[in-house]
Order: structure tokens, then sequence, then C-alpha cells
């Protein structure tokens, strides 16, 4: 009996797309790296304003933890669009996200419904992804690790 045409070309297909995994690896990372950045540079120019919100959410030593979340977002996104230490720099971001959503986010949320419509947990689910998929072959990482073991990056040693 002779297969349906679609089923076969798909062999065919997901091939081509396990191919092309490194195409949302690279544009995940440039696009919410970039982002990271961006609203931590706009947010580390107003320090005071962040620390006052921060005072407002009721979060414990404001000072302190505005500049870790700050820079957190600042140097994460920096790195994450470059791809160089991509699995390290989600780690600090996924934390940071996690704090948001338990610390602010949580208390204005009333069902699944709200939760599933704020941008924390999607972002979240971004470095979290990134954490176990790594920053694919277009990254710094990749090449150099590349480099330092005369292979590929996820290569054992």
């Amino acid at each position: 009996m002779r297969r349906p045409a679609v089923a076969s070309h798909a062999p065919k297909v997901v091939a081509a797309l396990e191919r092309a995994q490194w195409i949302p690896q690279l544009l995940v990372r440039l696009f919410v790296g970039y982002f990271f950045f961006e609203t931590g540079w706009a947010k580390a120019q107003n320090l005071d304003a962040m620390t006052e919100r921060f005072v407002g959410w009721g979060i414990p030593l404001p000072g302190v933890s505005v500049m870790l979340s700050v820079y957190t977002e600042l140097i994460g996104g920096a790195l994450l669009a470059l791809g160089l230490g991509t699995r390290l720099a989600a780690i600090p971001l996924l934390v940071n996200m996690l704090v948001a959503i338990f610390t602010v986010n949580i208390r204005t949320v009333t069902g699944i419904d709200e939760f599933v419509e704020l941008d924390t947990p999607l972002y979240a689910l971004f470095f979290l992804w990134l954490l176990c998929s790594g920053p694919g072959p277009a990254s710094l990482d990749h090449l150099l690790g590349k480099r330092w073991r005369g292979g590929d990056y996820r290569r054992e040693p």
C-alpha cells in the first residue's frame, strides 16, 4: 500500500526543521537579549525612580535589589545578544523574572487567564529554554568553544 503524498515528505521536512534549529535560537537571543539590554540601560539611567518603585512593591533591600535587577538585565541582555556565556547569563535573568513574578506580578493576578497574559512568565520561559538549549551555532559561545576545544562547544571534555 502506498503512503499518502504528505506522509512521504514528512521525514525530509522534519530533517530540514532540525537543521534550522539555529534560526530560532539566534532570533530569540537577539530579540530578548537586545530588549533586556535596552531596558536595563534605561533603568540604569534612573536608579532613583527604580528604587522608589521597588520600595512601593515592598521588595526587601530596594537599593541593592534594584542594582542587582538592573545590571542583570543590562549585562545579561548584552551577553545573550552576543551569544557569550549564554547559559550562564540565562540563570540570573531567569531568577530575575521569577522574583518579578512572585513579588510583583502575582499580586495583581486573579486567575490563570491573567497570568498567561503577563510578559514576565514568557521571558522566564525564554531564559529557561536558552539555559537548556544553549545559544546555538550562530554565537560567540559556539565559535570560542570550537577554538578552545578544537570542536563543537557541546562536546564532552
